[in-house]
């Protein structure tokens, strides 16, 4: 066993392509497609490995897609390991419109698991003869899988010591949260939604994900906000991180970047200003990229390096 663990319970294969406009009704001549594996745990192993990091890709895929998938993963070079099932691994599609910039992002539900199918893989972590220092518990829940999903794997995790990292939304984030992880990377429709209100500003959001460290839901929320940067709180912390400006070709995958360079860089032991430098750097590099490329280990380290050489510290709040 590795010692990074992400899982992916509903990738996908990650069609992207541009159009100079998008109009109804028409038929669209677009650019060449790119493809890329793709979800949440996925991408966060991708990047992970792209670091040097020690990681693996636990992840479920099935039919021709799941076939594809399993190929680009190897291609790449990521230690993964895949558990058939029955249905087809889904496909997304995004599309950049060139004359304005906008990216539109279309993701499908995913294939129907049976209940053996999700047990297999509680029983493939429960099992391993080598625990993982972090689980990454990233991406979408599929139709036929419980709603408490990452509560259960989270507890599994914890009889063994390993730090469990979230990146989920809905329901299975307020039930994980509920049976409590290490680190939780929500975004800010995601905090809201959790919430149950709108969060306006840094003040609301920082209520809030105080309120989830007190609750002992988390003992760090990574508080993501798009251009704006992020918002990290532990205990005894609070730290306002900003946004690097930097040319945008694509958004998608940016905050699984920034949590794989947060997990690599805790796993090496950094301290918490450099892991958040990392992070920062790496969610910055991948919006360099185009479609779902994901950031590349020089342009992370060389923006990495621009901040530390500006001195840019991160703003405490009370």
């Amino acid at each position: 066993m590795h010692e990074i663990l992400t899982l992916t319970l509903n990738p996908a294969v990650d069609v992207a392509t541009s159009v100079d406009r998008i109009v109804d009704t028409r038929k669209l001549r677009c650019s060449a497609a790119r493809r890329d594996p793709g979800g949440g745990g996925i991408n966060v192993a991708r990047v992970i490995h792209r670091l040097g990091g020690d990681c693996e890709a636990l992840y479920m895929a099935g039919g021709a897609p799941g076939l594809t998938l399993s190929a680009m993963i190897e291609a790449e070079g990521v230690h993964a390991t895949c558990i058939g099932i029955a249905g087809e691994t889904r496909e997304n599609f995004s599309v950049r419109e060139t004359s304005s910039g906008r990216e539109y992002r279309f993701v499908l539900p995913g294939p129907v698991l049976a209940e053996a199918e999700w047990q297999t893989c509680l029983r493939h972590i429960g099992e391993v003869a080598v625990v993982p220092r972090y689980l990454v518990l990233s991406g979408s829940v599929p139709p036929g899988v419980p709603d408490d999903i990452y509560a259960r794997v989270a507890r599994i995790a914890r009889e063994h010591d390993t730090r469990v990292v979230l990146d989920t939304s809905g329901a299975p984030l307020a039930a994980a949260l509920a049976a409590g992880v290490f680190l939780v990377k929500p975004s800010l429709s995601e905090l809201c939604a959790l919430a149950g209100r709108e969060l306006e500003d840094d003040a609301q959001r920082l209520a809030a994900a105080r309120d989830v460290v007190r609750a002992g839901g988390a003992a760090i929320v990574a508080l993501t906000l798009g251009e704006h940067g992020a918002l990290v709180v532990t205990a005894d912390r609070a730290l306002r991180v900003p946004g690097v400006a930097v040319p945008v070709s694509s958004s998608i995958g940016a905050g699984d970047s920034f949590l794989a360079a947060m997990v690599w860089s805790l796993n090496r032991g950094m301290t918490f200003d450099e892991t958040l430098r990392y992070a920062v750097a790496a969610a910055s590099a991948s919006l360099l990229t185009e479609g779902t490329r994901l950031c590349e280990r020089e342009q992370i380290e060389r923006i990495y390096r621009e901040l530390e050489l500006a001195g840019a510290d991160f703003v405490s709040l009370a």
